[in-house]
């Protein structure tokens, strides 16, 4: 990371003054239902403007950093949610400057939680205050350890309409605490996530900051209409699984304007662990990422898998750019998996410093036990990547399907990668079928079946970028 400590400084700097020119400066006065902005007022973009509106020192709240506020976070949500339910106008709950430590907390429908952008809500370091939850029945178990899990810091399920938003204020997990228990095998259960939404309708993340997460960083889960919007995401490079954005078994998610710096994938795609997820059955489908800003040294820039058991299909990527990152587009999966991995389509990514530009493997043998099925063979297939530059890469592309069932289908197209060091073979592949056309440097044999020079990119427009995010304007009275 230091080499590249001023092109990152200056990458971030711009990303962050990008992301704080959508939200207002200073929130001033308190209100009661949208309104046209006027001098004062914050906006903030939302399914449905709030008519209910509460600060956090309503319920106790103190911002001295110390104090917990999980009792004042769970009784304001409590409180608000007699307005969730239809004709209710939903609500807000406004979380002033200042440092709120917390236990974890959930939310409730028709919910806003807005961020002043001096507002910091800290996870708290007491264990104590992390109640343990049941595994995910699509994996059976927590990813980290047999049996449960920490609950994540912000959660919730069942939920319609919820909002996650402000003026680019602050979550901070305080990760480096269970990084280190982590690192020396001294948790009992699964890290909690710092965002975890599950079977819920319209969710929206937008213009906030999420820092030190303790594992993943936003957890959408059997949800769908799903947008994560203008949020920045920073954790250490050498944190343990930090991912960013982690859609899971979800359906019509948008991920546009985020600028993830992690010690994991920036965004992995999920659905479900080897006969777990088979069983529970429910993909990750119609996803769209846009103008994604990654650096993540050991990892992927986007990743399908490896658990992605109740299968992945119909994933739009474009506008990507990654600094100092693992590989662009990483697919992960094994035997035991079963389910498929296909309609996969990249273009317009702009990569620097990596170690492979594509990555695919067959053979990733991670497993929750010794019950998966050794015949449910994964399918991977129709992967299109077209208009893609790279440069100082070590290897152009590492591509391992799976002996008796190769990845087939892959097109690539227009795409120069710019070796560090001279290669004698940049390409690796096995149990690959595919084209490619106006590729540097030439790409292996399996890929070099003739086509028109173009990869495929559906042109028809999903039903997760016709939900419209309404501007609203939220004010509350000066101290």
């Amino acid at each position: 990371m230091a080499s590249n400590a001023s092109p990152l400084h200056v990458v971030r700097c711009v990303c962050l003054l990008l992301l704080a020119a959508s939200a207002s400066a200073t929130v001033a006065a308190r209100r009661h239902g949208p309104a046209a902005p006027v001098a004062g007022q914050s906006m903030y973009l939302a399914p449905s403007c709030r008519a209910h509106t509460a600060s956090l020192t309503d319920f106790g709240g103190v911002g001295d950093g110390t104090t917990s506020n999980t009792a004042a976070f769970k009784s304001a949500v409590d409180h608000l949610s007699q307005y969730s339910g239809e004709g209710g106008g939903g609500a807000m709950l406004y979380v002033p400057a200042g440092k709120w430590l917390t236990g974890p907390f959930n939310l409730t429908s028709h919910f806003t939680l807005f961020l002043h952008s001096d507002a910091v809500i800290l996870g708290s370091q007491d264990m104590a205050e992390w109640p343990i939850i049941d595994p995910l029945p699509s994996y059976g178990r927590g990813r980290d350890k047999i049996g449960g899990r920490d609950a994540s810091l912000i959660g919730g399920s069942n939920l319609t309409d919820v909002v996650i938003t402000g003026a680019n204020g602050t979550i901070d997990g305080q990760g480096a605490m269970w990084w280190s228990k982590f690192h020396q095998n001294k948790l009992k259960y699964t890290r909690g996530y710092l965002i975890e939404v599950m079977h819920s309708d319209t969710v929206v993340i937008a213009n906030v900051t999420l820092v030190n997460s303790p594992a993943w960083n936003i957890h959408p889960v059997y949800s769908s209409n799903v947008v994560v919007q203008g949020v920045t995401i920073l954790a250490p490079t050498h944190s343990p699984n930090t991912d960013g954005i982690n859609p899971d078994s979800c359906s019509h998610v948008r991920i546009e304007d985020c600028y993830i710096v992690s010690g994991d994938d920036c965004v992995a795609i999920k659905s479900g662990w080897d006969e777990y997820g088979i069983a529970y059955g429910m993909p990750s489908q119609h996803i769209v990422v846009r103008r994604l800003t990654c650096v993540s040294p050991t990892s992927a820039v986007i990743a399908l898998g490896s658990e992605m058991s109740g299968g992945i299909n119909d994933v739009r990527a474009e506008d990507i750019t990654a600094v100092n990152s693992e590989s662009g587009v990483r697919i992960k999966t094994a035997v035991g998996r079963g389910a498929y991995v296909r309609d996969v389509f990249v273009r317009r990514m702009s990569l620097d410093t990596m170690k492979w530009v594509f990555w695919m493997t067959g053979n990733y043998k991670s497993h929750p036990d010794d019950k998966y099925d050794p015949n449910a063979i994964p399918v991977v297939e129709n992967i299109s990547y077209q208009d893609v530059v790279a440069t100082a890469v070590n290897t152009a592309a590492r591509l391992e399907g799976i002996q008796g069932a190769p990845f087939r289908d892959i097109c690539i197209a227009n795409v120069t990668a710019t070796l560090a060091k001279s290669r004698k073979y940049p390409w690796t592949c096995t149990d690959v079928e595919g084209v490619s056309a106006g590729v540097t440097p030439s790409p292996c044999q399996p890929l070099q079946g003739s086509h028109d020079g173009a990869c495929p990119f559906p042109t028809d427009t999903l039903p997760i970028d016709q939900l419209v995010l309404q501007q609203c304007a939220y004010s509350v009275p000066a101290i």
